[in-house]
């Protein structure tokens, strides 16, 4: 009986044993990122990422340093060699990363979106003009002048052998007459200097009468679009889509999910090691575009409103940032369920909040 005690006590011990270092060992956390998530003042650091990370580090009583990570690639890396414990920042759970065997995903505290960051440049004479030469215009202008032939056409075929005083019979002369008069017909100017007197030419007048309130309605839109756009100075950019990104200059940081978008689009790759200097590709003319994550440009614009850059209306992609930690991490588990509660209570919400609104 007593042997049978001496062994439940030193089971006891070991069990307790092994669950001691999750509590009582420090642990290294890596820190890589910009701002909002990683935001460093000084010796103070601070972010969404680190918030939430001290949130559930604070809900799981685990002892902690922070250290630096040049770049999200870097952090992985050191958590594959067990430098590190956990990487905290905006990392985006990608397949690519997800293949490595040596790291895994905590349930994913955030969700994000690739922007694309565009410059702003003011409008030119040249850029103004241009929109009297866009295919609205262009079309409605051919168009309309498709119509007053075949009008124009029609109406000389009519009135060439009862009218030729004012339709002539030589084709030339004739169709010109006709289209002068379709379009005399089309302002509702009514200069009178030329009439109809068959009833099929009559007939013809009198329809296209009706059917050119629509024409005139058509013309006047494009031409009141181009229009205002001219005297406004806006113009549209040369980039609107994301396959418009295919084979331009593109600056993205090194060791970002934008650089796996980047090798998938197709587009020319100009690396930079962090967001500010890749914002400064982007000012110089070095690039057509800049692809990062969508609230780190929202943050950066907002704190720069001095520059002349605007961000795209449209989004890469949608991504999920988790915490990256060892596959057979003791933490993994634990890690989850706070940030399922800190979802769910609306903390992760608030933390984000605060910093982007």
């Amino acid at each position: 009986m007593q042997r049978v005690q001496r062994w439940s006590v030193v089971l006891a011990l070991a069990c307790f044993g092994s669950t001691l270092p999750l509590q009582a060992n420090q642990l290294k956390v890596g820190i890589s990122g910009s701002a909002p998530f990683v935001i460093k003042n000084g010796d103070q650091l601070s972010g969404i990422s680190l918030n939430i990370w001290r949130r559930v580090a604070e809900d799981n009583n685990l002892s902690y340093e922070l250290v630096e990570q040049p770049s999200p690639k870097a952090g992985i890396e050191a958590v594959d060699d067990g430098e590190i414990d956990v990487l905290v920042g905006p990392i985006s759970i990608t397949s690519r990363r997800l293949a490595i065997p040596g790291i895994d995903f905590t349930q994913p505290y955030y969700l994000g979106k690739s922007g694309v960051l565009l410059p702003m440049r003011p409008p030119s004479i040249l850029s103004r003009v241009q929109v009297f030469f866009g295919w609205a215009v262009i079309s409605s202008v051919l168009v309309l002048i498709s119509v007053l032939l075949v009008v124009g056409s029609l109406i000389w075929l009519a009135e060439r052998n009862r009218n030729s005083e004012q339709f002539p019979q030589n084709w030339l002369p004739g169709i010109s007459s006709g289209m002068w008069f379709a379009l005399v017909t089309l302002t509702t100017v009514g200069y009178g200097d030329k009439a109809p007197i068959t009833r099929t030419g009559r007939g013809i007048t009198g329809a296209w009468m009706v059917i050119s309130l629509i024409a005139v309605s058509s013309l006047t839109a494009s031409l009141a679009s181009a229009f205002t756009l001219f005297l406004s100075g806006a113009t549209e950019t040369a980039i609107s889509a994301p396959e418009q990104l295919n084979g331009r200059r593109v600056a993205v940081v090194e060791g970002t999910s934008g650089m796996e978008l980047a090798q998938r689009g197709d587009m020319r790759i100009v690396s930079a090691t962090n967001l500010r200097s890749a914002v400064q590709l982007l000012v110089n003319q070095q690039v057509d575009a800049l692809i990062f994550d969508r609230p780190a440009i929202r943050y950066h614009l907002k704190n720069n409103p001095d520059l002349a850059l605007r961000l795209a209306s449209f989004t890469l992609s949608e991504e999920t940032y988790g915490f990256v930690i060892k596959p057979d991490s003791p933490m993994r588990t634990p890690m989850d369920v706070s940030i399922l509660k800190l979802q769910r209570q609306g903390k992760v919400a608030a933390i984000a909040n605060r910093l982007l609104n």
